[in-house]
């Protein structure tokens, strides 16, 4: 029976879509397989990790017959991917064999029942929905998702913080040792809800996330967020527990600031992390009026000194970071310049964009 007959490239864009959470090695080996489900012209592909649902559409069925199977995902996207670009591509199912056709090339997959395959239960209830553009809110993790724990104990850090509150969606990640917070407004109003979504989920929304106007649907439940947007709908269920307090880490009142172009300081942090071990990030920064001197050494008594000009008059101030955190905010952040505020040598630095209090970076200094 056949189930798909399509060009290689239309099969291959739902297929890239629905992977990417697919791990290779699971204790169900079903987990492996994406779940085909044809009715009529409609075809949906469907993967999930148990934690991490992807459906998606296409209008590439064969005939009006209807069938569900599964396949293993990776070697179903290697073959399409290896074969010539433009050509059609046939899926037909029969003994519980997929055969993939296309040209003179046909590969013969096993399969695994429809029926076996465990999909993610939808909440019966969601609490708040919220409607954004995808580049909005693709802006938005970008903004902060690099301060997301890896594998922490503290479960809840391995994940991303977001607020719906009034007019405003705020997105929250900290991994201990620096905290990224960033809002955008909205036109609707919401009762303030807050939700951890897991680390993987954010990662492969961004992969999925476009920089268009078009809508994405967010809608919260107790114990899962279901997004909707173009022709996907991902389903994540939440971290349990409770995130810490965002509003007392970032400092307020400090009167050591000063602005400094962020390609700038990049260029010179770059620089000076040349001379850093893998085992020691850390690098020294000496503020004096006027000037900014930043310094790194390593076991084998080698060092770095950059020196920048910059407007500062405040106190003298001899701090250590971890160059690493630093280097992460400056890549992510697009904009020309940077302010940086600081209190003494034992308290964080706050990062900010000029003129905009929608993003703040928090960092704690280290010892050098």
């Amino acid at each position: 029976m056949q189930l798909v007959k399509t060009h290689r490239d239309t099969l291959l864009r739902p297929l890239q879509i629905v992977s990417g959470i697919v791990e290779r090695r699971h204790t169900l080996p079903i987990l492996a397989n994406i779940l085909i489900r044809k009715n009529g012209e409609k075809v949906s592909f469907l993967s999930t990790d148990i934690e991490v649902q992807i459906t998606t559409h296409a209008d590439v069925g064969s005939g009006g017959e209807s069938a569900a199977t599964t396949v293993a995902a990776r070697k179903l996207l290697d073959i399409l991917r290896a074969l010539p670009d433009g050509n059609d591509v046939s899926l037909s199912l029969a003994n519980k064999r997929m055969t993939v056709q296309s040209g003179k090339s046909r590969f013969a997959l096993q399969t695994l029942a429809a029926e076996e395959f465990p999909t993610v239960a939808q909440a019966e209830q969601y609490n708040a929905a919220v409607t954004l553009p995808q580049k909005t809110l693709k802006h938005l993790f970008n903004m902060v998702h690099f301060s997301m724990a890896q594998q922490d104990i503290r479960y809840y850090l391995n994940g991303l913080l977001l607020v719906v509150d009034g007019k405003n969606v705020i997105a929250v990640a900290t991994d201990g040792h620096r905290l990224a917070f960033c809002q955008v407004e909205t036109d609707q109003n919401f009762v303030r809800q807050e939700v951890i979504i897991p680390r993987k989920t954010i990662l492969e929304l961004q992969r999925l996330l476009e920089d268009l106007d078009d809508p994405v649907k967010l809608e919260i439940a107790t114990n899962q967020v279901k997004l909707t947007f173009a022709d996907i709908e991902l389903i994540s269920k939440l971290v349990e527990g409770k995130f810490p307090d965002y509003t007392r880490v970032v400092p307020k009142g400090y009167k050591n600031s000063f602005t400094i172009g962020r390609d700038q300081l990049l260029r010179a942090l770059q620089r000076a992390a040349i001379m850093t071990s893998d085992k020691f990030k850390g690098i020294r920064c000496i503020l004096s009026p006027g000037s900014m001197k930043i310094s790194s050494t390593n076991a084998d008594q080698e060092e770095a000194v950059e020196e920048i000009e910059i407007d500062y008059g405040g106190d003298s101030i001899d701090i250590g970071f971890n160059v690493t955190y630093l280097l992460d905010v400056l890549n992510n952040l697009k904009c020309d310049n940077i302010s940086i505020s600081l209190g003494d040598a034992n308290s964080s630095a706050l990062v900010t964009i000029p003129d905009n209090d929608d993003f703040k970076y928090v960092v704690m200094p280290m010892r050098i």
